[in-house]
């Protein structure tokens, strides 16, 4: 999310075996730090879904029992707001099978209150072949201004530009701790850390990042090495990360859920800004957050989050990339509002991207009947879907979400 927050306007399942070494972040995986990113390794193409193993995965026995309306929900996280949660809005989750939530707003209600509302909304979720299809929890707990669940049993976290001034060690120590706060509250998920670089020249004239503190520092190498070292201590404790705003929005002075028309005119495909993301990849990033800002210097002709070149070409191809990527709000967000509703979750698809977030959980109906209408009308369209219902399927299975006999 971008500073949207800023100020904020069931049955337990089985662990099943993970195909391939379980992610793992390395403080050491630093040394791109201001070395831009120009010889990264060049991805293939996306390989299809049974390319995940060398057999059939969990993933892959779960996608197969599922419903097209089963498998289409996965493709969605949906807004619920974690102080004062709307059951009408829940019950539209439910009715269109949503994967995924996203807990909203603020809330003071502490661990335990947290904890019994996760438990509620994880009891209502999708059952295939007899076992509950466990959903990803996620919210924004970056600290300062933007930590949206508080109260007993949470830390009150600094901000982001307070923890770059942290040793890394020191940094992944708190982190790990913070994430077992949010494990005990049932919340699988963080959308954090922020991997955006913010010029000391631009600081708080910066909308979206630095007007907040939510930046590491103002180099890359700073940035590099305390979201690497926040990851790691989320990974020790078992909360799957979300690197973000890809390609970042660290040049931009607009905020893209307040104002349109965002662009950035600085990056390109080789900027040093690049590094946290490309370090994050290699240190196993299990989901990437897209933007929804415009990179002239990259692809001028699309927004970030509906730009192939972009996420298929920069973030898969170029970076090598392989995890879930997951849009900026495609709800609410001021800089999506000219793009009609379902366009906007088709569009993000076919440039890429997997996962579709959306603070406005009544949006989903018509988000999602596009994307089965447009599965409908393209084979490619429909490959892609597959493909992307898998990587959020693999990231389950790897956050214990699935279970296979």
């Amino acid at each position: 999310m971008t500073s949207q927050q800023a100020p904020w306007h069931g049955p337990r399942t089985r662990r099943a075996r993970w195909p391939v070494p379980l992610l793992t972040f390395s403080l050491a995986a630093t040394s791109l730090g201001g070395a831009g990113v120009a010889h990264a390794a060049t991805a293939p193409e996306t390989p299809a879904p049974a390319a995940v193993g060398a057999s059939t995965t969990c993933a892959d026995k779960v996608f197969a029992a599922m419903s097209e309306s089963q498998r289409i929900g996965q493709l969605f996280m949906g807004g619920i707001n974690a102080a004062k949660p709307d059951q009408k809005r829940i019950q539209v989750l439910r009715q269109y099978h949503v994967g995924s939530v996203f807990l909203a707003g603020r809330s003071s209600a502490g661990t335990k209150a947290t904890k019994s509302l996760t438990d509620s909304l994880q009891a209502k979720a999708d059952t295939v072949s007899g076992h509950r299809v466990g959903l990803l929890v996620s919210t924004d707990q970056e600290g300062g201004q933007v930590q949206v669940l508080s109260g007993p049993g949470f830390s009150t976290i600094p901000s982001a530009l307070v923890q770059g001034g942290w040793s890394t060690s020191a940094l992944s120590s708190a982190a790990a701790g913070w994430a077992k706060q949010l494990k005990s509250a049932g919340v699988n998920q963080n959308l954090a850390p922020v991997a955006d670089v913010v010029p000391a020249s631009l600081g708080t004239n910066n909308a979206p990042i630095g007007r907040y503190g939510r930046e590491y520092g103002h180099t890359p190498s700073v940035v590099t090495s305390h979201s690497l070292a926040f990851a790691a201590g989320f990974t020790q404790s078992k909360v799957l990360t979300t690197f973000k705003h890809f390609p970042g929005l660290g040049y931009v002075r607009g905020n893209t859920d307040t104002t349109a028309n965002v662009v950035d005119s600085v990056t390109t495909t080789k900027s040093a800004s690049l590094a946290p993301f490309s370090a994050g990849i290699k240190a196993g990033a299990p989901f990437v957050m897209v933007s929804l800002a415009k990179y002239s210097r990259i692809d001028p002709k699309h927004q970030a989050v509906f730009s192939p070149t972009v996420i298929n070409g920069l973030l898969r191809k170029t970076l090598g990339f392989k995890g879930v990527v997951i849009s900026d709000d495609l709800g609410n967000a001021v800089a999506v509002k000219s793009v009609a509703v379902g366009n906007r979750a088709v569009d993000f698809l076919f440039a890429g991207g997997d996962m579709v977030l959306t603070v406005e959980p009544n949006l989903v109906p018509t988000m999602a009947k596009a994307v089965q209408t447009r599965m409908g009308q393209s084979s490619i369209f429909r490959t892609q879907v597959d493909q992307s219902i898998h990587r959020i399927l693999a990231a389950k299975q790897q956050a214990g979400l699935l279970y296979c006999g």
